[in-house]
């Protein structure tokens, strides 16, 4: 089968694209760049570069595929984030009907049933929308909850501070998060399928802790077994996410964000929803490669 993954060779995208290469498929992988992309092109896979704004690209490279994953690329210039992800949907949209593409797994996130209140998040949701208006096109939303690989932007402050955290959590918070590695294996196994119909989403989950748990495994890790979780204020999370060097806009989401996980709001349709088995990489596999990071740092 052919395959058109979007996400250059990201953390998930680059994985997913070498799984369905060993599996013997033929797979295109669209990049803004294509040194980013020569690794994989070295492998067997195909590179298109182009921009996810450019429809009539979209279309040239989707039209023959038996099915395309997307997602959104980062931006850390927008003037309106949540615009953007829907502006990004749209096209996706428009180019997946006019390429007659007939099967999508989209890469969301953990609470993109809210409109609203979860800063980037909502965005997915937008995401969701502009793709849930196509009709006779088999969509299945990935859900994955928060990413393990958010803690790393934390290094600074618990090699400065002594202290890791966030504006959510507490001593028995409970934070269900994700690895990388096991939500590759999902839209693999998604893709390779090809099993879901009609527009339908589905949770993955690595592992869920509390997040004195996650202060707990990731300071042991690092030889500080005292490593704290503190529950910041939003103002003081805004203060130190521009202190850092992020825009207003993307920091101000983030803060939202992350209040919405401290009420509940994000985490509520997947404790409703809960799939049947978590993946396979927990907390304590990615404490190593927290403590690889930190050490190179």
């Amino acid at each position: 089968m052919k395959y058109v993954i979007l996400g250059g060779a990201g953390h998930i995208s680059n994985p997913l694209a070498l799984q369905l290469l060993a599996d013997g498929h033929q797979v295109t992988v669209i990049g803004r760049n294509a040194e980013n992309l020569s690794t994989l092109v070295s492998k067997g896979v195909k590179a298109a570069i182009g921009s996810v704004n450019d429809k009539d690209f979209l279309v040239q490279t989707f039209r023959g595929a038996d099915a395309v994953y997307t997602m959104v690329p980062p931006t850390m210039e927008p003037e309106d984030w949540k615009s953007y992800f829907a502006e990004v949907g749209s096209k996706y949209a428009a180019a997946i009907r006019e390429a007659g593409v007939s099967n999508v797994v989209n890469l969301s996130s953990i609470g993109a049933h809210n409109r609203d209140g979860c800063g980037p998040v909502s965005g997915l949701f937008r995401v969701e929308e502009a793709l849930n208006s196509l009709e006779g096109v088999n969509i299945l939303h990935l859900r994955p909850s928060y990413f393990y690989y958010n803690f790393l932007s934390s290094i600074p402050m618990v090699k400065g501070m002594q202290i890791i955290g966030s504006n959510f959590g507490h001593e028995t918070f409970g934070l269900a998060i994700s690895d990388t590695a096991d939500i590759a294996a999902e839209a693999a196994r998604a893709l390779l399928d090809l099993d879901f119909k009609g527009h339908s989403h589905r949770y993955i989950y690595s592992d869920e802790r509390t997040t004195a748990e996650i202060a707990a495994v990731i300071g042991d890790a690092i030889g500080n077994k005292n490593l704290p979780w503190i529950a910041f204020t939003d103002d003081q999370m805004l203060d130190g996410l521009l202190a850092a060097g992020l825009p207003r806009e993307i920091a101000s989401n983030y803060t939202e964000m992350g209040a919405a996980i401290r009420s509940g709001k994000l985490q509520e349709d997947f404790k409703l929803n809960r799939p049947a088995n978590a993946g396979k990489v927990k907390l304590e596999d990615f404490a190593r490669q927290f403590k690889e990071a930190y050490e190179a740092l």
